[in-house]
This record gives structure tokens, C-alpha cells and sequence, in this order.
């Protein structure tokens, strides 16, 4: 997709109300290219959205109640959109949307910065790309990086639970 100019790119509040809108449970299945380990079939992932703090915040929880639970916190922070991801590694990568590289329906979003992390070392979230469909499936493809480069992507579509 070719940059967009200033005037066709997504503001902050718009890409945020666009995630309040996906507040329920969804459920889908990973892939994850570079990041499997051979043989083992991939688990069921249900995520669920929950817009709090009065309006202010929608946090997603990775595979609530489990061991792998992780939890994605995004606000407006002036003209931003930011994502902090709360790692099951102990780590919380910051993502920012890239306003020029979204789509009709995809917001990306880009590392800013992270807590508990040497991220030209250790292995965390450094981007996220979400395909949202008004009405139809969600697509969340999380790229993890190792040593400062891409070490894979794991992306998931996903559906509304019943």
C-alpha cells in the first residue's frame, strides 16, 4: 500500500473508537511462521476486548485465565495511539500506530519503546497489524523480534464467540 497523504490518514481517536467497537470474545487459531515448534498443533486463542476507565482504555487479554494469559492496554495519548503489551515474559513492548501505513480496515502499529527490555537482545512484540472487517472477522498478526531482528510472526484470525 503506497503512503497515504496527510489528509487520508487515520487519526487517533478515529482507530480508537474502531477498537472499543470490538469489545466481546473472540476465538480463533494461530499460526505462526518461525515461531512454532515442530509438532506441536496450535491451541485455540480467545482473546477478550473490554473498554474501561470510563471510555479511556480498551484492554485485551490474551488467552484469559490460563498460564499464557497476556494483556494489551490501548489508549489515546494526545495524537497517538499507543499499545503497551503486557508480556507472560516479564517485559512491556510500547507499540504506536503508524498512521500513514494503515489501510481501510488494518491498523499497524510500531515499536516505541518497552520496560524490563533490551529489545537489540532479548525477544519481544515489536509490531502488530489488526485487519478489522466492520461485521466480519478480526485479524491480529503480532511480529516478535530476537536479537534486535524479525524472529517470526504469529497471526490469527479471528471470529466472535457464540
Amino acid at each position: 500500500t503506497a503512503p497515504l497523504q496527510a489528509a487520508d490518514r487515520i487519526d487517533a481517536d478515529t482507530a480508537f473508537k474502531r477498537l472499543k467497537a470490538l469489545e466481546g470474545t473472540w476465538e480463533g487459531t494461530p499460526e505462526a511462521e518461525g515461531l512454532a515448534e515442530e509438532g506441536v498443533e496450535p491451541q485455540k486463542l480467545t482473546l477478550e476486548f473490554r473498554v474501561s476507565a470510563a471510555g479511556t482504555v480498551v484492554m485485551e487479554t490474551m488467552a484469559p485465565g490460563t498460564e499464557d494469559e497476556m494483556i494489551n492496554m490501548y489508549h489515546v495519548d494526545g495524537d497517538d495511539l499507543l499499545v503497551t503489551h503486557y508480556c507472560s515474559n516479564g517485559n512491556q513492548p510500547r507499540t504506536c500506530l503508524d498512521r500513514a501505513r494503515r489501510s481501510d480496515t488494518a491498523l499497524v502499529f510500531d515499536f516505541l519503546d518497552a520496560t524490563n527490555l533490551d529489545p537489540a537482545r532479548e525477544p519481544h512484540i515489536h509490531a502488530l497489524r489488526m485487519e478489522i472487517e466492520d461485521g466480519g472477522p478480526l485479524e491480529s498478526a503480532w511480529t516478535s523480534y530476537q536479537g534486535g531482528e524479525p524472529a517470526g510472526v504469529m497471526t490469527v484470525r479471528l471470529t466472535r464467540a457464540q
